[in-house]
């Protein structure tokens, strides 16, 4: 009976659709662009899959930790530059965790479950995040090619950290195709060229 119930039970294996999504961008800011270990993979990962949130429709939400101080969201990070602060909103934050009192009423006016993070630094400000996620009962995905900090080693307890906690880990390509599913997908075509355009990038975590 108990062998029954678990084969007919849904089990959560953190399968992603864009309907359900939402990017996440965490502090991707001026300063930390000479700080963070491999931040080029950083800027380009997080361009990928802001071209790809593009591309499948998805909404993106970002957030500065004390802009006076950090500087502004990297233009380069984005598909678009011109999208910052405007089709994708930027909330200010001193706070840790993007689950700022503003962000949070955003985001649940999204209505969305599943959430992709990426950003830095991973063991302070998305690690929080992750954690308040999770804790509210959503689907969380970390983008581990789009995320660091300044040290390495406290990016690997990051991961593993938030991972243990329920997070799901994977990469940007895998995401992106996860989102779409199908080779019949609509975008598939502009999709699988921004793959190919990213994997000419260099991934410095692969070293």
């Amino acid at each position: 009976m108990s062998s029954r119930l678990f084969a007919t039970s849904a089990r959560a294996v953190g399968k992603l659709c864009p309907e359900n999504s939402v990017l996440l961008v965490c502090d991707v800011q001026e300063l930390f662009r000479p700080l963070i270990y491999r931040m080029e993979t950083v800027i380009n990962t997080t361009k990928f899959m802001t071209s790809v949130a593009r591309e499948l429709s998805l909404p993106i939400v970002a957030t500065q930790q004390y802009t006076k101080v950090f500087g502004p969201t990297i233009p380069d990070a984005f598909a678009d530059p011109k999208d910052i602060g405007t089709l994708v909103p930027v909330f200010e934050k001193k706070k840790f965790s993007m689950m700022t009192p503003e962000c949070s009423e955003h985001l649940s006016s999204l209505g969305k479950t599943s959430y992709l993070l990426v950003g830095i630094e991973a063991h302070v400000c998305l690690q929080q995040t992750a954690l308040d996620l999770l804790e509210q009962g959503h689907d969380v995905h970390i983008i581990a090619d789009g995320v660091s900090s300044q040290q390495k080693y406290d990016r690997e307890m990051a991961l593993r950290r938030m991972e243990s906690s329920g997070a799901w880990l994977t990469s940007a390509q895998s995401a992106a195709f996860m989102l779409l599913g199908s080779a019949d997908h609509p975008n598939f075509k502009a999709v699988s060229k921004l793959v190919k355009d990213h994997m000419k990038l260099k991934n410095e975590f692969n070293e």
